[in-house]
């Protein structure tokens, strides 16, 4: 994966935004992606430009954005930490804003390892 110059955070954003769309609206575009992510077109032209380059997604005729297997799994990683991240702090009693957040920020520092012991040792209903 040559991402040199796409950070991991903006990565894992573009994908799991791409991951929530699709299971929304049964299929994905760039303009969907700036409408979610509140960013230009260009900007997101670029991003898919280095997803696809990464092997994470392709993009067919129609300009439907696909995850490769590598994206999928990428992706469903990334959503998974964050929705256990948020659900783990609101339990802990922080407002669901706040949560949101913060879910968002700690789920880029965590390595899949430790996230699956903290999902183990601290299940979530």
């Amino acid at each position: 994966m040559n991402l040199r110059n796409f950070r991991n955070e903006a990565r894992d954003d573009y994908l799991e935004a791409i991951l929530m769309i699709t299971q929304e609206k049964g299929h994905c575009r760039s303009i969907n992606i700036a409408e979610t992510l509140d960013v230009t077109k260009p900007s997101v032209s670029v991003a898919v430009g280095k997803l696809v380059e990464a092997g994470l997604i392709t993009m067919d005729d129609d300009k439907m954005i696909h995850f490769t297997e590598e994206g999928r799994v990428l992706a469903e990683l990334t959503l998974a930490k964050h929705n256990y991240l948020k659900e783990l702090l609101m339990n802990a009693g922080i407002d669901e804003e706040t949560a949101e957040r913060e879910a968002c920020a700690m789920e880029h520092g965590i390595s899949e390892d430790s996230f699956r012991k903290l999902e183990a040792h601290y299940p979530l209903s």
